[in-house]
This record gives C-alpha cells, structure tokens and sequence, in this order.
C-alpha cells in the first residue's frame, strides 16, 4: 500500500517538474521584466508552495482511490475530474512562460478554478480529508488567478511569442 501512497503523492509533480524545466529560462529573461503588483510570491516561494500543493493533493487523490476500491467505475468521475484539473494545471507554465500568451494562460486558470471545485465537490461524500487536502490547492490556485489576471492587464503591449 506504500507504493500506492508514494505514487499518488509523485505523480502531480511530474508535470510541475516539466513545466520547470521547459520554461525555466523564461524566468530570469521574460517574467521578470513584466509588470507584477507588489503582493506577487517571491520566485523563491513558488517551488516551495507547488511541492506542498502537489504531494497534498495527490495524497487526496490516492484517498479516494483507495475509498473508491481502484479503478473502477465508482472512480471514473472523481479521479477523471482530478486527471482534467491536473491536466489544465500542467498546460499553464507552458502557455504562460513558453508562448507568453496570457490571455490564454488566464483563460486556462480560471477553467482549472471550475474544475478544481468540480473535483472536490465530487470528492466531499467520498473522503473529507481528500477534499481539504485540495483546500489550500484551490486557495493557491485563487492567488494564481488574479496575479494572472493583473499580469495580463499591466502588460498589454506583451503579446504571445511568435513561431520561428
């Protein structure tokens, strides 16, 4: 049962550990000459917070496997709710630092938003715990959301990255 639980835990971080690596030149280079307000997380901050947020909710996500009985017809809703919102959450560094388009990038964030309380909504008569493992995910995710509308809004003369 360890392994489920380690895996579980892991598996959200694949995507953010991808995310990193694909785009992490654009942050010293791109980023940091946007336009960000003075409440913006330190670049220090962000991996901290994604470890926490990833092993949290890929705990819950293991959580209602277990409750569910596996992959099973009972999961297909509330871990298939999860893979969308996780999906949605793994696509955003790419359109925001890899394409610097951030009117698609918010457009993604705010449907991760909705999805993210489609999951939790779903998880709740499942396993409680599950769904305020996803709490601090959603809170982060809320920050997320307006610094993206605000970077989008403050940077207007930023347009996305042409194909070369």
């Amino acid at each position: 049962m360890w392994s489920h639980v380690v895996g579980f835990s892991i598996f959200p971080h694949i995507g953010g550990f991808l995310g990193w690596f694909f785009n992490r030149n654009s942050v010293p280079t791109w980023y940091e000459n946007l336009k960000k307000p003075s409440w913006c997380p330190s670049n220090q901050m962000f991996p901290i917070a994604w470890t926490l947020l990833y092993t949290g909710i890929g705990y819950g996500s293991f959580l209602i496997w277990k409750d569910v009985g596996g992959f099973n017809s009972n999961a297909i809703i509330p871990l298939g709710l999860f893979g969308a919102q996780l999906a949605l959450n793994w696509a955003w560094p790419p359109l925001f630092f890899g394409m610097h388009n951030l009117r698609l990038a918010l457009l993604d964030i705010l449907c991760l938003d909705g999805l993210v309380v489609a999951t939790m909504y779903s998880w709740y008569p499942i396993n409680k715990l599950a769904t305020m493992l996803m709490v601090p995910y959603l809170a982060w995710l809320a920050m997320a959301t307006c610094l993206t509308y605000v970077i989008w809004m403050d940077n207007p003369g930023k347009k996305p990255r042409k194909k070369e």
